[in-house]
């Protein structure tokens, strides 16, 4: 507990706050990018703590939302199959998909098994050589090496009845995509550290540069959070925008070698739709040719699916950072943690959910007009 402790102290806290509030001088939006910052935001008030001036926008960073509807709607077609384990997280069992969700195809009798690991996965295709075994591949870069070296050891074991449902995505590009999307306003990044630690920062000196914007590198604790806004309201304040990595004791600038050269072994980079914002060029990865025998979309050939998002849900709006949570009419009513109508509701880094579960009597804003097209058209 020491190192928890360390990064909550009050007294540090804050101390960082009065310097955030001694240095903002105008008004300032920053996106932190990833879901599990965000659940930290809001569980610890810190958004409340910050001037009026600092805007705190919550990004599309949580990887259960983000994966399309037409994946979830692939998981349960596969799910169904009388011949087929399917071996998820537990955060994607109750993700909707257009007509039911993996918690309903378990309980008409499939065989839907939450593991902690992939490695989980291989071992029960190891003991049930009769049966298919799918594990559901999603996550940002933080998931893929566990994801890449799993295929790797059931190919280097001879493993042919296990294969991976794959919806990896990339944060880099999706920040671009922000950038570019017409209704931007976000002036900052707070850029995941987990990630990160995985990739390292030499994606985003670039992004920094062509888009004028502070990208600060920052951890999940509050003092964590609260370090990288300081960082990222010095920037701004001085008309700087660089990578600023606030987060040493884990990410390091050239991030985990071993870990990205698995990666780069197992997965090439691919067009990747997320849910609720379209299509973002080079977003996502998929399996290479070397390693297709192992990609369950490909074994099962699920063909392009049917899909049917919910009207009411505003997700996508949720995920760019266009609206927060209780904008939403259906938030804390006709949709809930038990009944929710999108992804955003339901995982464990989704901001509705956090929301839900840290300030579920807040009174809704006054609604925002929905973005144009928002669910058919890519951000960028």
């Amino acid at each position: 507990m020491k190192y928890v402790d360390d990064f909550n102290d009050p007294q540090l806290a804050r101390r960082l706050l009065d310097d955030i509030h001694a240095t903002v001088t105008r008004p300032w939006a920053m996106m932190e990018v990833c879901g599990g910052q965000t659940h930290s935001i809001i569980r610890h008030g810190i958004d409340q703590l910050l001037p009026d001036t600092v805007e705190l926008i919550h990004g599309p960073g949580c990887p259960v939302c983000v994966t399309p509807l037409e994946m979830i709607d692939k998981a349960l077609e596969i799910a169904s199959r009388p011949d087929v384990i399917f071996c998820s997280f537990g955060d994607m069992l109750r993700v909707p998909g257009s007509s039911q969700d993996l918690f309903r195809v378990k309980s008409r009798g499939g065989d839907v098994r939450v593991v902690y690991s992939p490695l989980d996965a291989l071992g029960i295709a190891r003991k049930h050589p009769d049966r298919q075994v799918v594990f559901f591949g999603i996550g940002f870069e933080t998931t893929a090496p566990a994801n890449a070296m799993t295929v790797h050891e059931a190919r280097r074991l001879g493993i042919r009845n296990f294969s991976l449902l794959v919806s990896h995505v990339r944060v880099p590009p999706a920040i671009e995509a922000i950038m570019r999307a017409p209704h931007c306003r976000v002036q900052a990044f707070l850029a995941a550290g987990h990630v990160c630690s995985v990739m390292g920062t030499a994606e985003y000196p670039e992004l920094a540069e062509r888009y004028k914007v502070p990208i600060v590198v920052t951890g999940f604790e509050p003092l964590d959070i609260l370090e990288g806004i300081r960082r990222t309201v010095r920037q701004l304040e001085h008309g700087e925008h660089r990578v600023d990595n606030a987060y040493p004791r884990a990410v390091q600038p050239g991030g985990n070698p071993a870990a990205m050269r698995m990666i780069e072994e197992v997965f090439e980079v691919t067009d990747r739709a997320w849910r609720g914002i379209g299509t973002i060029p080079g977003s996502g990865w998929r399996l290479t040719d070397a390693f297709r025998e192992y990609d369950a979309e490909h074994r099962f050939e699920v063909a392009a699916l049917r899909t049917c998002e919910s009207s009411a849900c505003r997700s996508g709006e949720v995920l760019q950072g266009l609206i927060k949570p209780n904008d939403c009419a259906a938030f804390g009513t006709t949709c809930t943690p038990r009944t929710p109508l999108g992804a955003t509701m339901v995982s464990s880094e989704g901001a509705c959910a956090a929301y839900y579960l840290y300030r579920r009597l807040d009174a809704p804003a006054a609604p925002m007009p929905s973005a144009p097209s928002k669910e058919a058209a890519p951000l960028g």
